[in-house]
């Protein structure tokens, strides 16, 4: 499995309130970046790839915190963000291009696209037939305070963070 590449750059300009499209903007350096790397896995030996895509982030507790807002229609029927997740979705798509391409140029390899988009979607529909409580399963599952158990000042790992 080639790591999950690009979170961190698109989590910094968020973050920092760029703008959709300006981070939009970073999308083909990322999938570059992740091409790259498929193909050196590729060229030490590897013949089996998963290269996974991008999760729903606008149903992250951080994303959730950060972004919240009153305005309902922001929100989809999971109660995620809409304009981040169709930003996953954007980056998604560029990146199952370039996994086509990428399977043109190693007909010998297999790669496959781990879509982590549609698996999270599908633990939030199913959540109570699996368990969860439909109310939490957007919550950091540690953390403190806020509607998602999320505070930038004391995330998971901090003293007195449970």
């Amino acid at each position: 499995m080639v790591g999950e590449i690009g979170g961190n750059d698109y989590n910094y300009a968020l973050f920092q309130y760029r703008s959709i499209d300006e981070v939009k903007g970073i999308v083909p350096d990322v999938v570059r970046a992740i091409k790259d790397a498929v193909r050196k896995v590729i060229n030490y030996g590897a013949v089996r790839v998963i290269v996974p895509g991008n999760f729903p982030i606008g149903c992250l507790p951080s994303y959730l915190t950060t972004f919240k807002t009153n305005n309902s229609a922001a929100y989809d029927e999971h109660h995620c963000l809409k304009q981040l997740n169709s930003f996953s979705i954007y980056h998604n798509d560029r990146l199952q291009e370039a996994i086509k391409e990428l399977k043109q140029e190693y007909p010998n390899a297999v790669i496959v696209y781990g879509n982590y988009y549609q698996a999270f979607e599908w633990l939030l529909r199913n959540a109570p037939n699996l368990g969860f409580d439909v109310a939490s399963a957007r919550k950091a599952c540690c953390g403190t305070g806020g509607d998602y158990n999320y505070n930038i000042i004391m995330t998971c790992g901090a003293p007195r963070v449970p």
